[in-house]
Formats: C-alpha cells, sequence, structure tokens
C-alpha cells in the first residue's frame, strides 16, 4: 500500500506517519509539506531514514509537484491534513488560509483525478481520497446539541470558511466526476508534537518558563478534544472501511471549557514540575480580550463512525492529557528547535 500524504510535518501528519508504520510493515508514505513555521522535520527525525518513507519538500499549490507525486509513485490514496490551522492567524492573514487551504486542495483534487482517472478498474475501485477537516465549519453551538454530519455549514473565521469551502470542493469531486473522495471531520486534537501556539502545549511551555498563561475572554469557550493517536486510528477506520462519498464525524466525547484545561495543566504541572518558589501555576493564570468572532461551543456526534466503522476513542481525556504532559516534559529541546526555527528546512547530520 503507497499512501500519499500532505501535510506529514505537520502535527496530526506526523503522528499520522508514526502510527502507520506501528501498523504496517508493508507500506510506503510519501509525505510532501511545504515546511511552514508549523511543519517541521524534526517530528519524523525517527522514520527519516526508513526505506518505507519518501520526504518531498513542496507546496500542494504547485501541481507540476503533485502531477509529479502521482505519476512517478502512483499511490493507492491520498490522506490530505496540508492546511493552515490557526484561527488567530487567519484573522491577521486570511490569504495564506485561501491560498493553500482552497487552491491547495484544488490543485489536489484535480491531480488526484487525473491520475484515478487513468487507472485500471482494480485500482480505480480501490484507490481513495481523504480529506482531513474540522468540526470549525459547523459554527458555534449554544449549551446544548451536537454537530452531525448533516449539520449546515456557517464558518465564523477565515480558517473554518477556508476549510469549509475545501470541504465543498472535495465532495464536488465525488459527485461530479466520481473521485473516490471521504471528508472527516474531527474535534480538538492534541498530543505529542502540537505546535507550541495552540492552548495546550502553549499553557505547558508558558507555565514551565514563568510566563503568563493567557485566556481568552472568560475562559467559559467550550471544546471537544481528541487525543491524535485516536484520531489516526479513526483516519485509518475511514481509509479500510469509509464509503466514498460520506463524511464521518470524529470526536473525543470530552467537553471541556478552556478555562478547565488550564486548571488540569497548572494541577498536574504542580505535581510534576513544580515551581521553585512552591506556588501553584494557576498564579501564572491572566485573562486577555476576546478573538473576534470566538465560537463559543463545538461538540461532534461521533455516532456514524462507531456505527458504521467500529471507531471509539481509546483514551479519556484524563488519561490522554497525562501522556501529552508527560511528552512535552520529556520534549522541550524539541519544543525549543520548533519555535526557534533552528530546525526547519536545513539538512542536518550530513558533516558538511
Amino acid at each position: 500500500m503507497k499512501i500519499f500524504v500532505t501535510g506529514g510535518a505537520g502535527f496530526i501528519g506526523s503522528n499520522f506517519i508514526h502510527t502507520m508504520f506501528r501498523r504496517y510493515s508493508d507500506i510506503q508514505i510519501i509525505n510532501l509539506d511545504k515546511l511552514t513555521y508549523a511543519g517541521n522535520l524534526d517530528s519524523l527525525h525517527d522514520v527519516e531514514k526508513d526505506h518505507r518513507y519518501t520526504f518531498i519538500h513542496g507546496d500542494i499549490c504547485d501541481q507540476v509537484v503533485v502531477g509529479k507525486i502521482f505519476s512517478e509513485y502512483q499511490p493507492d490514496a491520498v490522506v490530505h491534513f496540508a492546511a493552515e490551522s490557526h484561527v488567530d492567524r487567519s484573522i491577521d492573514e486570511p490569504a495564506a488560509f485561501i491560498q493553500t487551504n482552497i487552491n491547495g486542495t484544488f490543485t489536489l483534487l484535480e491531480e488526484g483525478r487525473k491520475y484515478w482517472r487513468s487507472l485500471g478498474e482494480n485500482l480505480k475501485n480501490t484507490f481513495r481520497f481523504l480529506h482531513i477537516s474540522t468540526d470549525e465549519v459547523y459554527g458555534s453551538l449554544g449549551e446544548t446539541g451536537y454537530f452531525t454530519e448533516e449539520t449546515p455549514y456557517a464558518p465564523n473565521s477565515p480558517y473554518s470558511a477556508s476549510k469549509a469551502s475545501s470541504d465543498h470542493l472535495a465532495r464536488s469531486y465525488y459527485h461530479t466526476y466520481g473521485l473516490p473522495v471521504l471528508i472527516t471531520n474531527c474535534s480538538n486534537n492534541y498530543g505529542p508534537y502540537h505546535f507550541p501556539e495552540k492552548l495546550i502545549p502553549l499553557m505547558i511551555l508558558n507555565a514551565l518558563e514563568g510566563k503568563s498563561l493567557p485566556v481568552y475572554g472568560t475562559g467559559q469557550n467550550v471544546r471537544d478534544w481528541l487525543y491524535v493517536e485516536d484520531h489516526c486510528q479513526a483516519i485509518l477506520k475511514v481509509l479500510e472501511k469509509g464509503v466514498p462519498g460520506e463524511k464521518y464525524n470524529i470526536g473525543g466525547h470530552n467537553e471541556k471549557t478552556n478555562m478547565s484545561i488550564v486548571h488540569t495543566l497548572c494541577d498536574i504541572l504542580d505535581k510534576r514540575s513544580p515551581r521553585n518558589d512552591g506556588k501553584s501555576y494557576r498564579e501564572q493564570i491572566t485573562f486577555v480580550k476576546d478573538r473576534p468572532g470566538h465560537d463559543l461551543r463545538y461538540a461532534i456526534d461521533a455516532s456514524k463512525i462507531e456505527k458504521e466503522l467500529g471507531w471509539v476513542p481509546a483514551e479519556s481525556f484524563e488519561s490522554g492529557i497525562m501522556k501529552t504532559v508527560e511528552w512535552y516534559l520529556h520534549n522541550l529541546d524539541w519544543c525549543k528547535r520548533v519555535t526557534d526555527g533552528s530546525y526547519r528546512r536545513e539538512r542536518l547530520g550530513s558533516g558538511e
């Protein structure tokens, strides 16, 4: 099995590649990544010399590069992670989100369609294009209710609007051309290799460095949290058993307010890496002005993927967050390298 992965040097993509290599011995991964600030080969240093792994530095918007990968490697599936993904950045610089998330997805779909049409009937039937998306496309929930696969789209940020657009493009390529597209919409992921601009790694590192722990508004925004390894296992289920043309919501069944997340992290760190002065990390919490269009609550109804494909998350939030904190405490050097840019695009260990 040969899988063309986009954005494999990012958070979820790198975890997915690790998951695939643990699961399969007879697999080939072709990883196309632009290596923006959030994509770092350091997250894949342990597989970079594996004969089953190929890295290509390039942009999903580059039609020539994408087309060459299809023709040269003849993949059995595409798993499309590559995206600009940070809401705050989309507010300040939306153009990059339109370019990568919409135009890049179009390029992949179009080149994928050309390649798929060239295949023999058996390979055509087994080929899959899996588009990874987010629950943010659905907008904001009130205090009750859940996002289902039938929930109307109502994106409220440039990021979520760009992902909603890419979802619609992916869906259209199935209905118009028959390309065997599948779409997944997941809740907030957390776990190893998460770039430290997102809530959980940011709070861990700021706490350890004695910096303030900035919480938007009152901290009462609610998210459904999904351990990244559980997400990767769900993606595998969709690849193996998912029905082309369908979409699957993936959630962790773990609704938490931002404030409760920060309190939990502080309490764990108080025990695992206490402050020198004996005080709680909670004293570093500060409240900052809320961001524009900050959705109140996201919550996923993941009953479809459970009933139809047999997936349920293995980790509770309590077990997953402990694993996450432990990983960061043991990988502070990785955090330093990915945030200061000392390990990004250059070749290391070549002796030159």
